[in-house]
């Protein structure tokens, strides 16, 4: 074997250094076909090597305390992939001969052979050796048209085509396990960061996970053909959003149903100057510019303080746009009314077009909504916001968007 090997690494190299770009287009195609299926043939070989060395006992003969950590120094693996070297060694030789045979063949892949040797396994429990031998030759066939993924899902079924008598039983008794586990499983976790982020992980289980995707999944989509936002900054933003909505609900128990409370801490000689700074009450810092943000919806509660550091005096919450205003300018804009953008009222802060700090009112005259997205990029100072002729909100894109600096309006809310 090891005369053979050499022979065919030597041919490999030879393909190496072949020029690939003096091939036709067909040619090309059929020599990718080649190259997997010999690296799938060469992989039967690999496990193979790996079983007969496990049954040897050479790892521990070499002082590693297992093959998989022998396998993690001898071949550079990480220990995760040797373990599955050594598993997947194990079921094709003991288990599944026959997911062994078309592996060598080049007929299927090494994650579809892992993923037929797990289905097998799961069939030779629920429905005895002549189901699983049934099962093999099915997956196998499976295997000549779908990726390891879908043929995983399609494994779950593979007791309706094998063993129909018990399919119904196993499948049941299948999903009550995989929901107690999932409900044991269940958690998140809040990690805080130094610099007061958090980090958020976790389990759901399938009620919570569709839950969470029902509500979130319309927040994600991109908000117009300009939006620079990735996936999962888009999914951070809508989680964000759902929390707005749920503090505005007023039904959340003991602090919930008021918006973000925000308390400026300040000295009697900056008061009178514009918001600047602010401090949540763990501490944390917020940029000026994410104050002056929070601050068009949220209630700030002004402490002021003296020289010793004593507190003078705590203001009551002011500037805010509820209650028959919010009404009002739910009316006029209709959602978000950042040209493009097509979410909802209930998603939108009211933004100060003057800002409160900056002496601005709070009336219709002076207010925009804006959902949370364009409600930062507003912020940012790009855009201006201004009311048209007829009172409605437009936006004044900067220069290097439109040298002509042409107003844009939203038009997915307009009246019909």
């Amino acid at each position: 074997m090891l005369e053979e090997l050499t022979q065919a690494e030597a041919a490999v190299a030879d393909c190496c250094d072949a020029p690939a770009w003096a091939l036709p287009e067909h040619d090309l195609v059929a020599a990718l076909d080649a190259a997997h299926r010999l690296e799938q043939r060469l992989a039967a070989v690999k496990l193979s090597l790996v079983r007969e060395l496990d049954g040897r006992g050479t790892a521990m003969t070499q002082g590693a305390s297992s093959t998989a950590v022998w396998l993690r120094d001898r071949l550079r693996l990480g220990v995760s992939a040797a373990r599955r070297l050594v598993d997947l060694a194990g079921v094709l030789d003991t288990g599944a001969p026959d997911v062994r045979a078309a592996l060598a063949s080049g007929h299927i892949s090494v994650e579809q052979a892992r993923v037929i040797g797990d289905t097998v396994s799961t069939v030779h429990t629920a429905a005895g050796p002549e189901a699983a031998g049934k099962a093999v030759g099915v997956l196998v066939e499976w295997a000549g048209q779908f990726e390891p993924t879908l043929l995983r899902k399609l494994g779950t079924r593979i007791l309706d085509h094998v063993a129909p008598e018990v399919a119904e039983a196993a499948a049941r008794a299948a999903l009550e396990a995989e929901a107690r586990r999932a409900s044991q499983d269940r958690h998140v976790t809040l990690s805080e960061l130094p610099d007061g982020r958090l980090r958020l992980s976790g389990s759901m289980d399938a009620e919570a996970a569709g839950l969470l995707r029902a509500a979130i999944d319309p927040l994600t989509a991109p908000s117009g053909p300009d939006d620079p936002r990735s996936p999962g900054q888009r999914r951070h933003d809508a989680l964000a959003d759902l929390c707005r909505l749920a503090l505005r609900t007023g039904e959340l128990p003991e602090h919930g149903g008021d918006p973000a409370q925000l308390v400026v801490t300040t000295s009697f000689e900056t008061l009178a100057r514009q918001l600047d700074a602010g401090t949540l009450d763990t501490d944390l810092r917020l940029t000026p510019e994410t104050v002056r943000r929070l601050a068009c919806d949220a209630a700030i509660l002004p402490a002021v303080l003296g020289g010793a550091g004593q507190t003078l005096d705590v203001g009551r919450q002011r500037r805010l746009v509820t209650g028959p205003l919010r009404r009002a300018l739910i009316l006029r804009d209709r959602g978000c009314a950042f040209p493009g953008c097509d979410r909802p009222p209930r998603w939108c802060d009211a933004h100060h077009i003057r800002h409160w700090a900056d002496g601005g009112s709070t009336s219709l005259t002076n207010a925009v909504l804006l959902c949370a997205h364009h409600h930062r990029h507003v912020h940012r100072g790009e855009w201006t916001v201004r009311l048209g002729g007829d009172g409605r909100p437009e936006f004044v894109p900067p220069a290097w968007l439109d040298p002509d600096r042409l107003p844009r309006r939203n038009e997915y809310h307009r009246r019909t």
